[in-house]
Order: C-alpha cells, then structure tokens, then sequence
C-alpha cells in the first residue's frame, strides 16, 4: 500500500504568508511615509507655479489623477463591454 502524502508537506512557504512578515512590512512602510511627511516641511522645491511648493501638493494631486483615471476607466467600461459570448 502506498501512503498518502500530506499537501502541506510540499507547499512552499512565501513572504507574505507569515502574518507578522506583512505587519512588519506594513509597520515599515508607515514609518517610511511618516517620515517623507515630515521632510516635505523642510525640503526647499523648485515649483513653476506657487502651488507647487505647498507641503503635500504632489501626493494629493497623485491622488486626484489616480482617482479621475479609475473613474474614466470605469465609465468607459459601459461603452466598451462585450456580451460574453461576443467571441464565439
């Protein structure tokens, strides 16, 4: 008779499969934007216009675009959805 060999023994684990890897990651990364923050208020830029001197500009424009290209994307999702049979 042969034996059964259990699934978990081949499966590899990943970064991301351990819960504390991601919340240290996590904890990283918020540490890392608290502190690019907070350089924002002592780093002279070079801005055209006035605005773009404003602490934060950048990040809430970034914000803005990627939020209007998500909403264009998903008002042209009605005019370019096919039937799902439209290939067949």
């Amino acid at each position: 008779m042969e034996e059964k060999k259990d699934i978990t023994e081949d499966t590899k684990t990943y970064l991301f499969d351990k819960p504390a890897n991601v919340k240290g990651l996590l904890g990283f990364f918020f540490c890392l934007l608290i502190l690019l923050i907070i350089l924002d208020f002592f780093i002279h830029k070079h801005g055209y216009f006035g605005w773009e001197n404003w602490p934060g500009f950048f990040a809430a424009f970034g914000f803005v675009a990627c939020v209007m290209v998500i909403s264009i994307a998903k008002l042209l999702r009605v005019f370019a959805k096919r039937d799902e049979r439209y290939y067949d």
